[in-house]
């Protein structure tokens, strides 16, 4: 598929057909990531844009978007993240890249698998999304909900949804709750997922971070500091699915 030429100073108008076809793919192999992004374009309109702009209103933010470094280069730089102190956010990333086999590029690149997009495009709203996907781990990382699929996920793309105002993570979050009650009958899973978003509300902002500053900060600090409750529901639904036999569902 030939790569678009994106307006990226123009809202995209919302494609539920795209987004509602791209959602069943992902509810039937949560492996196929590149949904989510399909997903994303489809329903998240100018919020890349919208973001940007509360980005520069910050007190860091000024100076975050006259850098604009590459986060996914500065993620998957493997001398850097192990030089990260323990006891810290890098550390704990660090973890958890070992623990999932995951990569900032792998990431990268699956954004781009289908074609749709340009890699690299200079335009600041086009570095922002980049921004807010390369640090979508780091999130795993500080809100506690593993890479666990799908409740895990859920629970961060309601956290994500709370976070950026972006429709398509409410749509991913909502489908994945809807899709777990019809199979478990069972309410956990759409508790753990409210929780994510009530989380999400309540913490701040943190696109606005400095994230090579917040690497080094150790977990628990950067966690008070940030606002990001215990995920209590979360570990509770990961209990009492896991003993019936259903997290995998």
């Amino acid at each position: 598929m030939a790569t678009q030429a994106i307006d990226w100073g123009k809202p995209r108008r919302r494609e539920w057909g795209t987004a509602l076809r791209a959602l069943r793919r992902l509810l039937a192999n949560g492996e196929d990531t590149v949904q989510v992004f399909r997903i994303m374009r489809a329903l998240n309109g100018d919020i890349a844009g919208r973001n940007y702009r509360k980005l520069l209103l910050t007190p860091e933010g000024g100076r975050l978007a006259y850098r604009r470094i590459e986060l996914a280069d500065r993620f998957s730089d493997r001398a850097w993240i192990d030089s990260l102190p323990d006891g810290s956010v890098g550390a704990a990333y660090r973890a958890f890249l070992d623990r999932t086999g995951y990569s900032a590029q792998g990431l990268a690149d699956v954004s781009y698998a289908d074609g749709e997009i340009e890699r690299g495009v200079e335009h600041p709203h086009a570095w922002f999304g980049r921004r807010e996907r390369d640090i979508h781990d780091i999130w795993h990382v500080l809100t506690g909900y593993q890479a666990d699929e799908p409740l895990g996920e859920a629970c961060l793309v309601a956290f994500s949804y709370a976070q950026t105002g972006g429709l398509g993570w409410a749509f991913i979050a909502v489908g994945a709750a809807l899709k777990s009650l019809k199979i478990t009958g069972r309410r956990t899973f759409m508790r753990a997922v409210r929780e994510g978003y009530r989380h999400g509300k309540r913490a701040a902002w943190l696109s606005g971070e400095d994230y090579e500053r917040l690497m080094t900060e150790p977990l628990d600090a950067a966690r008070a500091r940030l606002g990001i409750a215990d995920p209590v529901v979360y570990r509770q639904a990961q209990r009492e699915l896991t003993e019936a036999g259903l997290i995998g569902i």
